[in-house]
């Protein structure tokens, strides 16, 4: 891959950061170097080449563009906040890349203030699976300058199949948040479904299979249904019922905002904080089908 970058940074690799970093590291050919508080993560991707930063200005010190995946905004403004985190190690001409899910006044406001460092903050959520994440299948919102986006587009493509410019800076966490808020609210229906259609007689796995034959067909019912709420498999490593919500959280703060009562995600989110208070908090949020009826 021809590019004008020589140095790449990667902080955070957990569930969804660990494959995007690997993905980048090989398909790029560009030097990655990674930092984790987990040792286990950066040792599975040393044998691909990616080298340890033992701290946040390790990590920022000569790369191009630092890109972060961490576990919500506002771990992401600890990281940036820091005595020695990006604000403090930044250099005129860096790219901060959020691939975070994270709350769009923050991102707004974070970028004004890498602006006054004379680097660049841009929102980049990702979306999918972590078998997305592992395949470098994953679909990523971009919210930020045209042209960087442009430069950029070549490196998220090692991860991504679909990436998109949303907009100006934040534009790309608001179409992620409102992504899950709308796949939530879906998630939610075909629970219902399962369950009304099991103590109606009807088999499950012939209703999921008649209804993506039809009008109901979605990526929500051929993953989260028919993979997790079928099987009744809801792994702890997956995207938890706490993350679902904190995601949920974002959309809800983003909908005040915009003065719009929105009631279908206030109604999951309901579902959420009582599936945390059954104890599956921790379990893949499709989980919450178990509480449907019950």
């Amino acid at each position: 891959m021809s590019q004008p970058f020589k140095q790449i940074g990667f902080i955070g690799l957990g569930v969804m950061g660990e494959p995007m970093c690997r993905n980048l590291a090989v398909k790029s050919g560009i030097r990655v170097v990674a930092l984790d508080i987990d040792p286990s993560p950066l040792q599975r991707i040393a044998v691909h080449g990616v080298r340890t930063g033992g701290s946040v200005r390790a990590v920022v010190e000569g790369s191009d563009v630092v890109f972060l995946s961490l576990p919500s905004g506002e771990v992401v403004s600890e990281v940036a906040h820091a005595a020695d985190g990006l604000l403090a190690s930044i250099k005129e001409g860096q790219v901060v890349v959020d691939l975070s899910t994270s709350p769009v006044d923050l991102t707004r406001e974070l970028a004004q203030e890498f602006a006054g460092r004379g680097t660049v903050f841009i929102d980049a959520p990702v979306a999918r699976t972590r078998a997305a994440a592992e395949a470098g299948t994953l679909s990523v919102m971009v919210g930020g300058d045209r042209s960087l986006f442009d430069r950029l587009r070549p490196l998220i493509a090692t991860f991504a199949t679909e990436i998109t410019h949303c907009g100006p800076v934040g534009c790309g966490q608001v179409v992620k948040i409102l992504n899950n808020m709308v796949l939530f609210q879906i998630g939610v229906a075909i629970a219902e479904a399962k369950v009304i259609g099991e103590r109606s007689g009807v088999d499950p796995a012939l209703l999921f299979d008649t209804l993506a034959k039809g009008s109901a067909d979605s990526f929500a019912l051929r993953n989260h249904g028919m993979k997790a709420m079928l099987p009744g498999e809801f792994p702890p490593r997956a995207f938890s019922v706490q993350y679902a919500r904190k995601d949920l959280k974002y959309a809800l703060r983003l909908a005040q905002q915009a003065r719009v009562d929105a009631q279908g995600a206030r109604n999951v989110d309901t579902l959420f904080g009582t599936a945390i208070d059954a104890g599956f908090g921790e379990q893949y949020w499709p989980v919450i089908s178990r509480l449907i009826g019950a």
